[in-house]
């Protein structure tokens, strides 16, 4: 067991873990936010994503040992109160079913526009396609998208 000192959400936390652990299971187990979502535990399905340093990042292949030093980010993090563009247009899309998927979706949507604030349909494709939605909205997602750039395109 080793102390790593990780600054989540803009807050400095220092945990107790084995360097190899997986990000993921330090926010949820040792951190309580709870989130970010465990899916498969191989970086396919997206549901534990958050950001490093901004970059949408899966969580659950990254060793809490690699992160000293970057800003993580968690949905909780996100908009402590639920107004980030990206939360409010997957309401208003109605993008939400299940629920499991969402938070990685969300935060690799926010990632998206904080680099190409007017993505295309491809652009949104690419990146959200690396994620599994087992409810299948993603035609729902791709305006959701748009809408939180502002272009409100379907």
């Amino acid at each position: 067991m080793a102390a790593f000192t990780l600054t989540v959400n803009g807050e400095r936390r220092t945990v107790e873990a084995d360097p190899d652990m997986p990000l993921l299971w330090a926010l949820r187990d040792l951190l309580h936010l709870t989130g970010t979502k465990f899916g498969c535990g191989m970086a396919l399905c997206g549901s534990c994503t958050v950001h490093l340093d901004g970059v949408a990042t899966r969580s659950c292949v990254t060793a809490i040992s690699s992160v000293g030093g970057k800003k993580i980010t968690t949905i909780e993090g996100l908009s402590p109160d639920g107004h980030h563009p990206v939360q409010q247009a997957w309401l208003a899309e109605q993008v939400p079913q299940c629920g499991y998927c969402q938070a990685g979706m969300i935060m690799s949507a926010a990632a998206l526009l904080a680099a190409r604030p007017q993505p295309t349909d491809a652009d949104i494709d690419e990146v959200l396609g690396q994620h599994i939605c087992r409810c299948g909205t993603y035609q729902r997602i791709r305006r959701a998208v748009h809408r939180a750039a502002g272009g409100g395109k379907s």
